[in-house]
């Protein structure tokens, strides 16, 4: 299997596995996908742990008031007495004013943010460096984790208006958001490898040959952006192990450079003739009247 380290700009995204045989048509919207599941469970993460610490999001026309304000008005978030997670709640403010500030017990607030660091980890970055592949199950599996955890904790769901339930439903709206911007939708996503794109119309094996056993460092990127920066000679780590290297090196000549200093030849104790001065009785002799 040929190995794919995919990355995004100059940031590392995951590993994939596939066949050389593979065609483009299919292998790129499999990354692409792959790709905006991972974000998918990065935002799902974020806003859970908003979820555990301040509970369930506000109704739009609530967010950003105060409590004077809310009472003026005279708004009620009505989906407060529906979704009450599981053991009672307890009251945390949300400073924000976001979430409606009735989180779920110690308890329930562990078992969300034990789920968010195993989903977390499965999509992690740190894949790359482990040497471990990502593919399309393993981001459903964290998926299906954070799922099956807000269920525990809100057996009765949530708002239809949180995100959460919204990224859960693939209702998501990230219109105007920096989240927006990150997705890349399959229709448009592009692959690069070596400075050349990937056309969806060749197989892989057109580019980078028939041997499986081959690791190959592709770009993914929207259509109509150009070609992506090519991959620097050295890595960022090789290039701070040079940098470390030579200074090291500069050092050791600054010490050797001091260590062979001279000047100690003036020294009484360098003299080479003080022994046959000392025989002759020489030593100690003044120049000058008495």
């Amino acid at each position: 299997m040929v190995r794919l380290h995919v990355k995004r700009g100059d940031e590392s995204q995951f590993l994939l596995e596939t066949a050389a045989s593979a065609r483009l048509s299919d292998l790129t919207p499999l990354v692409a996908r792959i790709y905006n599941g991972r974000l998918k469970v990065q935002r799902l993460c974020s806003e859970m742990e908003e979820l555990a610490e301040h509970g369930t999001f506000l109704p739009y026309n609530m967010q950003g008031l105060t409590d004077e304000q809310i009472e003026e008005l005279k708004l009620k978030d009505e989906w407060a007495e529906k979704c009450i997670p599981s053991g009672g709640s307890v009251f945390k403010k949300d400073e924000i004013g976001r979430r409606n500030g009735h989180a779920p017990n110690e308890k329930m607030q562990q078992v969300i943010k034990k789920t968010i660091e195993e989903a977390k980890a499965l999509i992690s970055r740190k894949q790359v460096q482990a040497n471990i592949c990502v593919n399309m199950e393993m981001v459903k599996d964290a998926l299906d984790q954070l799922r099956g955890a807000v269920t525990i904790v809100y057996p009765m769901g949530l708002p239809p208006h949180d995100p959460i339930r919204m990224e859960f439903e693939n209702k998501e709206d990230l219109v105007g958001t920096q989240a927006g911007l990150e997705v890349i939708e399959e229709s448009e996503a592009q692959l690069w490898w070596a400075g050349k794109e990937l056309q969806e119309t060749k197989l892989l094996s057109d580019y980078v040959g028939k041997n499986e056993k081959t690791t190959i460092i592709v770009k993914i990127q929207k259509k109509g952006r150009g070609a992506p920066g090519r991959e620097p000679l050295i890595s960022h780590e090789e290039q701070k192990q040079m940098m470390l290297y030579y200074y090291k090196k500069q050092e050791e000549l600054k010490k050797l450079e001091e260590e062979d200093d001279d000047s100690f030849l003036n020294a009484e104790w360098a003299d080479s003739h003080a022994l046959k001065r000392q025989f002759h009785g020489v030593t100690d002799i003044k120049w000058r009247p008495r």
